[in-house]
């Protein structure tokens, strides 16, 4: 798996990368033994690019990450991490984040939102401890739809501060709406964004935010790409979920058609879904998340294989004739 060029910078990724938030116990708890076990197989198969956040599993994710590359010559792999939450000792502990947060693991820490100049250079000190680093390649301001004033007036401004000294190569925003990335992409010299669920073969709301980048010179990290599991599977089931929730009718029929259309090419639809975002050339590479070595092992591999361009046009003629049914 070759590298690529983070736009502009000198910033490199794996066209796959590897998200970091299962290995945190999202939604349910994988053991160590098979998250390290995950991580080995995505490098074994040419990953490169590791993204991560304190958000995920409140520090977890992190930790397991820095265990899993602490072997591996540093300058082979690119990671990239998150500000915005800050973790704090929880004043009054339930036992589990998943109601709060969404991650099997105890609370004993606490989210807390600062987009502040003091909150960023914290939050990373916090992640390069966890991390087992000195330094981190990538730095997003995490979600910060609600703070996006403070976010441009503070948090974006430290952080390309950092960039300009050389203490970390590249800065960007993540989310999974599109509306706060491209104000972001009109106001602030950020070198990449990462939207999340809104560039895949499902749902591509993004084009508007997609063009804008192009004319910035803005890489885009097309994250989420089987949008939370609805594209997971060759023939998705009936409970399976959209955008971290229950699946809407609307998206289970669109994805089954999909589905059906990428089955009479001889492929499946995760392969389809992992593929379809880097058919743009203002993508630098596709960001999903993996519970399993085997599921990281696939991903590599449709990665690198792409469809014929007689399947993509018929997957483009389905998705255009559903487009004007709603997905939720």
């Amino acid at each position: 798996m070759r590298a690529r060029p983070l736009g502009r910078t000198s910033v490199q990724v794996s066209a796959l990368g590897f998200g970091a938030a299962p290995v945190g116990n999202l939604h349910s708890p994988i053991g160590e033994l098979q998250a390290q076990a995950t991580l080995d197989a995505a490098w074994d198969a040419g990953v490169r690019y590791y993204d991560t956040a304190p958000h995920y599993g409140l520090g977890l994710s992190e930790r397991r990450l820095g265990d899993a590359l602490a072997h591996r010559p540093r300058t082979e792999f690119t990671i990239s991490t998150k500000v915005g939450r800050l973790l704090e000792p929880h004043p009054a502990p339930t036992g589990s984040d998943l109601t709060a947060g969404g991650f099997a693991v105890p609370d004993t820490l606490v989210r807390r939102p600062d987009y502040s100049r003091d909150g960023v250079l914290r939050s990373l000190e916090g992640s390069l401890e966890r991390l087992r680093l000195d330094h981190v390649d990538i730095v997003y301001v995490h979600d910060p739809d609600d703070h996006l004033d403070v976010a441009l007036g503070h948090a974006l401004p430290a952080l390309i501060a950092l960039r300009d000294q050389g203490v970390i190569g590249a800065v960007g925003v993540g989310t999974n709406t599109v509306a706060p990335l491209l104000r972001v992409v009109a106001e602030a010299e950020v070198d990449a964004v990462m939207v999340a669920g809104r560039w895949t073969l499902l749902d591509r709301t993004a084009r508007p935010l997609l063009d804008a980048c192009a004319e910035r010179g803005v890489a885009v990290v097309a994250a989420a790409p089987f949008n939370s599991g609805l594209l997971s599977r060759p023939y998705p089931a009936s409970d399976a979920t959209f955008d971290y929730g229950p699946a809407p009718e609307s998206a289970l029929r669109r994805a089954r058609l999909l589905g059906e259309v990428s089955a009479r090419h001889g492929t499946e639809l995760p392969h389809a879904a992992l593929r379809f975002p880097l058919r743009d050339p203002g993508v630098a590479c596709v960001v999903a998340g993996f519970r399993t070595p085997e599921e990281a092992m696939s991903a590599a591999r449709w990665t690198v294989t792409d469809l014929t361009e007689e399947a993509w046009l018929d997957l483009d003629t389905a998705a255009a004739r559903a487009a004007d049914v709603p997905l939720s």
